[in-house]
């Protein structure tokens, strides 16, 4: 059965980073984006991270510029604006694309696990999120509008 530990995506930087590493964490997989009417979610995100990250949780976000070309920057762009503006703690990966022939292979995997509405594989806009388990197991998607903070009781059963 496959899991999020059969992943490796990379770093802001290009690093490989084997998401086997994360077993054991609770994770929230979210497509970010600087330009965004959803932006003010990095927020609610880093909120999330900084309550429940000696638990065992982290945000894993990944830069898209697939939904309205709204994460136009290079890597080291969106880590300045990610800091400077939300003061993000959470690893922001290297940008990547969800959907499509370019979709990252990780992405795929979590549509299949856990579609959208009417069994939709696609990713819809920026913030989509996907909660995976300790295990690496994919639990639920949550849909763009759905504000970090309601995700935390979801959260806190995991953990």
């Amino acid at each position: 059965m496959t899991t999020i530990a059969d992943f490796t995506v990379e770093t802001a930087d290009g690093t490989p980073l084997d998401l086997g590493e994360k077993l054991g964490k609770v994770l929230l997989v979210v497509n970010v984006a600087s330009k965004c009417g959803f932006t003010p979610q990095y927020e609610g995100l880093e909120a999330l991270q900084r309550k429940y990250g000696d638990r065992g949780f982290e945000v894993l976000g990944f830069p898209c510029n697939q939904f309205g070309a709204q994460e136009p920057g290079d890597a080291e762009e969106i880590a300045t604006f990610c800091k400077l503006t939300y003061d993000v703690t959470f690893p922001v990966l290297k940008k990547i694309e969800v959907n499509g022939e370019g979709a990252s292979p990780l992405y795929d995997w979590m549509k299949s696990e856990a579609p959208g509405l009417m069994g939709s594989r696609s990713v819809k806009w920026n913030f989509t999120k996907f909660l995976v388990d300790r295990e690496g197991n994919v639990v639920k998607r949550y849909a763009p509008q759905d504000a970090p903070r309601s995700i935390e009781k979801d959260i806190e059963k995991l953990l």
